[in-house]
């Protein structure tokens, strides 16, 4: 599992046989969290804009914005806060619960990448 490298891979092999899945969070029926928001969250901490964040990973503004205000609306806290642009500049910033959130994500993720390290065993069986 790389974490800044985005190239996360939850599967164990044993022979041709792969135990694997996902990881995401819905909250009311929709799409809460999961890999692309929080790499998208990390990407605002990174750059300090949603714009920048967006560019970063070849994404329109208007996504970005949507998927912002997607994160914030099905959060009881804002994850992310954003600043009026103007002479002094603008930009947008990670708040302590979205930080919070990133962290017991990667965590979840951790915990479910053992937990298929505990399962190849099983798979090889198949």
């Amino acid at each position: 599992m790389k974490k800044n490298g985005y190239e996360i891979s939850f599967s164990r092999t044993a022979g041709d046989n792969v135990l694997g899945g996902r990881i995401w969070i819905d909250k009311q029926g929709r799409n809460f969290i999961g890999l692309g928001k929080i790499v998208f969250l990390e990407a605002i901490r990174e750059h300090g804009s949603i714009s920048a964040a967006a560019s970063s990973l070849n994404m329109s503004y208007r996504k970005a914005w949507g998927l912002a205000q997607s994160i914030n609306a099905l959060s009881d806290e804002p994850l992310v806060t954003k600043q009026a642009g103007g002479a002094g500049g603008g930009g947008a910033e990670l708040t302590e619960e979205g930080e919070r959130v990133i962290s017991l994500y990667w965590d979840i993720c951790r915990k479910f990448e053992k937990f298929l390290e505990v399962q190849q065993e099983l798979i090889e069986r198949f």
